[in-house]
């Protein structure tokens, strides 16, 4: 019961609470440059949503494996190689991560031209811009930082990636829509384009902080008032 309340409290955060767009800003470039029509959007978000569950499984097994110290492999490698103690690689997890991501990345590109060429097309070059998001490399320090402090395994680490990337195709199709009707409004015409569209996104952001207590309510519903789940709560920071 304390794993699914915690896995709920990350879910719900990082799709809504504290969406990653909307309240991070992280990834801001897809969501002003493919929101235009709802069809893309919803492909973008679900590309997204895609790499960022890769991206955040390969990552979990990185620093649970690699990267974090004392892990058992690099530490293996290190007692071969004559050291002493546990190795720690953490100041390389930038640079395993963005190997991570662009892997990912490409994957998803081939087999969005192989078998959606249209969509692919409508991508430009917004589909390998997935790669430079930096909403998928926030997840992943993110993973690294829980894991490392001992607090999140792979349920919590996949969760966090899955919902984060719901919540991002959320925000990008509900943006996409708002500006499918903008470009039926008579909007003023210092204000068309990018300034109607900044506005627009910072209302939603506005909207989304509605959620804010939702996270506190549902927290205090799930949880013994005597038994806190301390990872949920330090990683989704359901109270503001």
């Amino acid at each position: 019961m304390e794993l699914f309340a915690d896995l709920l409290l990350i879910a719900v955060g990082a799709a809504l609470i504290n969406n990653f767009v909307l309240s991070y800003f992280v990834g801001i470039c897809p969501f002003l440059g493919v929101s235009r029509k709802i069809d893309t959007a919803l492909g973008m978000g679900l590309a997204v949503t895609f790499v960022i569950t890769v991206a955040g499984f390969l990552s979990w097994t990185l620093t649970e494996f690699v990267l974090r110290p004392g892990a058992p492999l690099a530490s293996a490698v290190w007692r071969m190689l004559g050291g002493e103690g546990g190795a720690d690689l953490s100041v390389l997890s930038y640079i395993a991560y963005i190997f991570v991501i662009a892997a990912s990345v490409q994957f998803v590109e081939m087999y969005v031209k192989k078998f959606f060429p249209p969509l692919y097309k409508s991508f430009g070059v917004f589909l390998p811009l997935i790669t430079t998001n930096c909403a998928i490399l926030f997840a992943c320090l993110l993973i690294m930082k829980e894991v490392v402090g001992g607090n999140w395994g792979l349920a919590e680490s996949l969760t966090l990636p899955i919902f984060g990337g719901l919540g991002f195709t959320l925000a990008i199709v509900l943006m996409a829509g708002i500006r499918v009707e903008l470009d039926l409004a008579d909007v003023p015409k210092p204000l068309r384009g990018a300034p109607i569209a900044m506005l627009t996104a910072a209302i939603l952001a506005l909207a989304f902080l509605g959620f804010t207590g939702m996270g506190a309510s549902l927290k205090q519903a799930l949880t013994p008032a005597a038994a806190e789940p301390p990872a949920a709560v330090a990683a989704v920071e359901v109270q503001r």
